[in-house]
């Protein structure tokens, strides 16, 4: 996962975070319905010190939503005195020209895990929990071996506990999750851990996680249009939703969105589903440091608990830290708590600033991979700068989708063992593929470092991935690969041909869930490797697991099972089954 400056945020339209626009019309009709300007519908905006700029933050917001060719935007910001502007713009359905209605639910997706890190803190309190004790006292049942000592609550809370994001009951019942790190030492994603721990809510309070979420946080900070779990009877209230076309392939910036259909999640992982104006109550409980207008849903111990920068978390940044359910760090000298959240169908961001007391929550109603992170840093950093009577910082330029900062790194030609060659030309900070005579533009991917979305229907199933030399990586550019495709320049210093086990090509293929969470994962060989949708390496461990590689000591693995011939028919991503096309 690449690491992003919030100025190269700015500039790209990106967070941090793994995994024809609309089909109700013609496609380049609808595609300049979403360039269009949109309805802005205000619900709420308080006069006073924010007047410009919350004008300027305006017209970021409409740009940023038009650069994005995002359906909608809903946005809330507040201060500790109240809610100071509630906003929704675009549309709910682009193709009616439906105004988007701040007053719809929309999935906060993994924002809802402070939610249940609130939880657990009050249940602290109240002397029902120890954090540090093993989670298999409370939850027996739970399949995880630690490496070096159980695992505890505080190593979920902060995602340190080094185990695999499977599903918490996999179909095989003989699966055990084993840390494959010592507990705290490695910061690696993990919602598996935040659904157990909805569990672990549900069994200290003696109540579905649904009702203890209402009864703690929703209804004391009068959240009341909020619905703690995403079922099929919530959906008439949700707002309307896109997701990619195609669940197979990477998402280029234009790139094909469908209406979403009824999705149930429950899980503490991202359960909750709710309103920009009932968002705004919440932040301002954060901006508040745990107190509300009715006393305090956490004493001040239990809130800096959970914005403690308790684990590194260079994922989400290269100074960022992992609180319980919350990414602390810096923003121009102040301490900053945020978290995104990404759905099937909607993309959020939330942001804080402790100090200034500020803060902001933003979602959009469509997955194209990026959360609105630069519209809650620049809403924070306007509302700071107002405050303080300072001179309004400026409008961030256009997050074009083309855009490559470093993108002479790339350029020069690359050749293959069998003869064939491409070509990276840039353009300014635009970058090219020309291969076959053929000229495709590129689109970086923020999910993995150098490599790029080839927007280019001839292209599209696979990623273009760059390789650097060095021991840590970080060297010149000397190798490309596509598929199976691998190309290196002349800078390239290593062996050209390579020997593979004869099991390994017939592992390739094309694997896939209908779950929408899971989709398709294509084995391809290149290099004398075995790659994860071209542009994550595996590593054989040795004991019929293949570890992903795109972190040193990542838990994810693969398993490749039901041979027929050779050919394995399933493939196990840490315990999702998913089957060859």
């Amino acid at each position: 996962m690449k690491p992003w400056s919030d100025d190269q945020l700015l500039r790209q339209g990106v967070s941090g975070t793994r995994r024809g626009m609309l089909e109700l019309g013609a496609r380049s009709g609808l595609l300049a319905l979403l360039g269009a300007a949109s309805p802005v519908v205000v619900s709420t905006t308080m006069p006073g010190r924010y007047d410009d700029a919350l004008g300027l933050l305006d017209q970021y917001a409409e740009l940023y939503r038009r650069d994005l060719l995002a359906p909608g935007l809903v946005m809330v910001l507040t201060d500790a005195t109240g809610v100071q502007r509630l906003r929704a713009y675009g549309f709910d359905d682009p193709a009616a020209q439906t105004p988007l209605n701040a007053d719809r639910l929309i999935h906060i997706g993994s924002i809802s895990k402070s939610f249940v890190a609130i939880c657990l803190l009050q249940l602290r309190e109240e002397g029902r929990l120890d954090l540090r004790r093993p989670i298999t006292d409370y939850l027996p049942w739970l399949r995880y071996d630690g490496a070096t000592r159980l695992i505890g609550a505080h190593d979920l809370l902060t995602h340190s506990a080094a185990l695999p994001d499977g599903p918490l009951f996999p179909a095989d019942p003989t699966l055990r999750y084993l840390g494959t790190a010592a507990p705290g030492s490695i910061f690696h994603y993990c919602n598996m851990g935040y659904v157990a721990l909805g569990h672990l809510v549900a069994k200290l309070d003696a109540r579905p996680l649904s009702a203890s979420l209402r009864a703690r946080i929703l209804e004391p900070l009068g959240m009341t249009q909020t619905d703690p779990a995403i079922t099929l009877d919530t959906f008439e209230k949700v707002a309307g939703s896109f997701q990619p076309a195609y669940s197979d392939r990477p998402f280029p910036r234009d790139g094909r969105l469908v209406c979403s259909p009824p999705i149930v999640m429950t899980d503490g992982s991202g359960c909750i589903a709710s309103t920009a104006r009932d968002m705004g109550q919440y932040l301002m409980m954060l901006v508040n440091r745990g107190a509300y207008a009715g006393g305090r849903l956490l004493s001040e111990e239990g809130f800096t608990l959970l914005t403690h920068p308790h684990v590194a978390a260079r994922e989400f940044g290269p100074d960022a830290f992992y609180g319980y359910g919350v990414v602390v760090d810096q923003i121009e000298g102040h301490t900053r708590i945020r978290h995104t959240g990404g759905m099937v169908s909607f993309a959020s961001s939330l942001e804080v600033d402790l100090e200034a007391g500020v803060g902001a929550f933003a979602s959009i109603n469509a997955m194209q991979t990026f959360r609105p992170r630069p519209i809650t840093t620049y809403a924070l950093r306007l509302m700071r700068v107002a405050k303080e009577g300072a001179q309004l910082p400026a409008l961030p330029p256009a997050n074009l989708s083309w855009r490559v900062e470093a993108a002479t790194d790339y350029v020069g030609p690359f050749m293959s063992t069998d003869g064939k060659a491409i070509e990276l030309v840039a353009e300014g900070e635009r970058l090219f593929l020309i291969r076959d005579g053929h000229r495709a533009v590129l689109e970086p991917m923020f999910e993995v470092e150098d490599a790029f979305v080839v927007a280019d229907p001839l292209y599209e199933q696979s990623p273009l991935a760059f390789t650097r030399a060095g021991p840590d990586g970080k060297g010149p550019v000397v190798e490309a690969g596509w598929g199976e495709e691998w190309y290196f320049n002349q800078r390239y210093q290593g062996p050209r041909s390579f020997d593979v086990p004869a099991a390994w090509r017939l592992y390739r293929g094309h694997y896939r869930s209908e779950d929408p969470w899971i989709g398709s994962v294509r084995i391809v060989l290149r290099r004398g490797k075995l790659w994860v949708n071209g542009a994550v390496p595996l590593e054989d461990g040795g004991n019929g697991r293949f570890y992903f590689r795109d972190e040193p000591q990542s838990p994810e693995w693969i398993a490749f099972s039901d041979f027929v011939y050779g050919v394995p028919m399933t493939l196990s991503q840490s315990g999702w089954v998913l089957h060859r096309v």
